[in-house]
């Protein structure tokens, strides 16, 4: 049997095999932010299709982290019954689900949130529009909504928690040294830049326990003029292995700047897949924790050789995900073509009209085929 269909555990938490989905904003939650039966639906597909561990929707811990429109929620618990509803779902088809905790910082939506955009520091020329440098108190404040969070995903029944620190958003800000500008305790060196990843991590823990997985998903760089490096990024990946983090997600690149990072449209040969490849071998040699590599996973050979050569312990995919939830399921039968998924981007459209992420090229085909 292939190494891929091992079962493996995270801090206990038991997982029947090692592909993992990635995090994403499907634009299915309500206005509030709370959970919908086509989220539902969403993440018990994956389930059924074989999924061995989902991760949710990127979630807004705090009301003035909301990144985007209908995007889920967990800054309050109102909102614990519904999400219940999503891990009910997910576990009846015997999956298991974490939920990603999340804070938009910058990039915070202000028409969504009705308040100014809180980041690291004052950059000009990154966004339009006003932003407010965190006051200390502030960041404390975000800590423990990030903790707060942690415990109500806890409480609906999540098999763990992932905090997000990628792709521009408040955490990953704080790495980089193109957004964090800061002369206190959280700006300078790499370690002061990561200080509030080991206070989040810190407080998420002592908010579940150390038997509740924490993990993280963060950037190994940037790609941008000044951004977070490499070598900055082991740094703090070895920082949160040293408190306690259970599993470290490996992606790359900024929201605000995705023609500068590793192509994710086209990922048409073998060539172009895995793109953070190298990212995981650097982590890999300094780090003795579970890593999960996302970034243009779409073959099976790849994703196997991946595992066996021990460069990653899990396989994270996404957008494949979307047009094949039963992807996993198709390969274990033995139907080993690679993903369906041509990595055009156009699923994300839909989303941004309100109508829910799904993969437009596919009923695309549908439709020619149903004219012919």
């Amino acid at each position: 049997m292939s190494k891929l269909f091992e079962a493996t555990e995270i801090n206990g938490m038991k997982l029947a095999n090692r592909f993992v989905r990635s995090a994403t904003w499907e634009g299915m939650a309500a206005d509030d932010g709370a959970v919908t039966a086509n989220l539902n639906d969403c993440m018990a597909k994956l389930a059924e299709g074989g999924v061995g561990l989902i991760i949710s929707s990127h979630t807004y811990v705090h009301p003035r982290g909301q990144a985007g429109p209908w995007q889920l929620g967990v800054y309050k618990d109102e909102l614990i019954p519904g999400l219940k509803t999503m891990t009910e779902a997910v576990h009846e088809k015997g999956g298991k689900i974490v939920m990603q905790l999340a804070h938009g910082g910058f990039f915070a939506n202000a028409k969504l949130t009705g308040e100014t955009s809180l980041a690291p520091s004052n950059v000009e020329g990154i966004a339009k529009g006003p932003r407010q440098e965190l006051t200390v108190a502030e960041i404390k404040e975000i800590v423990a909504a990030f903790a707060r969070g942690a415990e109500r995903a806890k409480e609906a029944g999540f098999d763990g928690v992932q905090i997000h620190s990628a792709h521009g958003y408040l955490l990953s800000q704080f790495l980089s040294p193109a957004f964090n500008k800061r002369t206190d305790e959280y700006g300078g060196n790499i370690s002061s830049r990561a200080k509030i990843h080991r206070e989040v991590l810190r407080a998420a823990k002592g908010a579940v326990g150390i038997d509740y997985p924490v993990l993280i998903k963060m950037n190994s760089q940037d790609f941008i003029d000044g951004g977070l490096s490499l070598e900055d990024s082991v740094q703090v990946g070895k920082m949160m292995a040293e408190g306690g983090i259970d599993a470290i997600e490996i992606s790359g690149g900024m929201l605000n700047n995705p023609k500068l990072s590793p192509s994710r449209v086209g990922i048409n040969k073998k060539e172009k897949e895995a793109y953070f490849q190298e990212a995981a071998k650097a982590f890999r040699s300094k780090i003795d924790v579970p890593l999960i590599l996302v970034g243009g996973n779409r073959s099976f050979e790849m994703a196997e050789r991946l595992v066996d050569e021990g460069v990653t312990d899990y396989i994270s995919l996404s957008r494949p995900f979307i047009r094949e939830p039963g992807l996993i399921n198709r390969w274990k039968s033995g139907d080993l073509q690679k993903a369906t998924c041509i990595s055009d981007n156009q699923c994300f459209e839909p989303a941004r009209k309100g109508k829910g992420i799904y993969c437009v090229t596919e009923e695309r085909e549908k439709q020619h085929a149903k004219e012919k």
